[in-house]
């Protein structure tokens, strides 16, 4: 499966796989509005201490670190950028995963649910 950036020339440190950004795509052309971006963040929580959010935003944040794709932009706030150096995002949509998964080299170990990471 190929990459849609590669890390060399990605800012937020993440990286989508083809099928993930189709689905955002997908997603945003839904929402019918052109000013969502989709926004990735680590946040205090989960089981294992720190947990994954993705959501649409239209908000810009002092800081903000921000890569372009094919009709959409990624955005990352400039503390979750560390935890996410080198994380790639795909979509599955299998009997044994479902939605958006991350695959991140920073997390030392997760939970069993995948929604959170140390």
């Amino acid at each position: 499966m190929t990459e849609t950036q590669t890390e060399t020339t990605n800012p937020t440190g993440v990286v989508l796989t083809d099928v993930a950004a189709e689905k955002v795509k997908a997603l945003l052309e839904q929402e019918g509005r052109d000013d969502l971006r989709l926004r990735v963040a680590v946040q205090p929580g989960g089981c294992s201490g720190l947990r994954y959010q993705l959501f649409f935003d239209e908000r810009s944040l002092d800081g903000d670190v921000v890569q372009k794709y094919d009709g959409f932009e990624v955005v990352v706030d400039r503390m979750s950028v560390p935890y996410l150096a080198g994380a790639s995002i795909d979509f599955a949509d299998r009997i044994d995963a479902q939605g958006f998964t991350i695959d991140n080299p920073n997390a030392g170990g997760s939970c069993a649910c995948g929604d959170s990471f140390h």
